[in-house]
């Protein structure tokens, strides 16, 4: 997710001092997620969301807490163009989960999966 973004949903937590309070547990958890993909400096990770170090540890120890309590995302369907036909899916004959940095891909046909795993490769 870009920073850019993230700043933009945190902006709606601010309070009038300038403060980021009161965020969502999935809020928390996209702050999380975001630090944990960071290739950049810790500096640059506060600036691009627009918060100072201190403010965003406890961000960061709140998300921490929810993760080990077993919180996640909630999950979102992504159609990938060319290998999901929204316009005419079929029956499920088949449910199959791939684990891939944290995230959950399920894949209806076995078809796509292995579509996927070439592409992947």
């Amino acid at each position: 997710m870009e920073l850019d973004v993230l700043r933009k949903k945190l902006s709606a937590f601010k309070g009038d001092g300038g403060r980021i309070r009161n965020v969502s547990n999935e809020m928390l958890l996209e702050v999380l997620t975001a630090w944990e993909l960071w290739p950049g400096t810790a500096r640059d990770f506060y600036k691009g969301i627009g918060s100072s170090e201190k403010g965003i540890a406890s961000i960061l120890g709140k998300a921490k807490r929810l993760k080990r309590e077993g919180a996640s995302m909630p999950f979102q369907e992504v159609s990938i163009q060319g290998l999901t036909d929204v316009t005419n899916p079929t029956s499920i004959s088949c449910d199959i989960e791939v684990q891939e940095n944290n995230k959950i891909i399920r894949f209806r046909k076995m078809d796509l999966l292995i579509e996927y795993l070439k592409k992947a490769s």
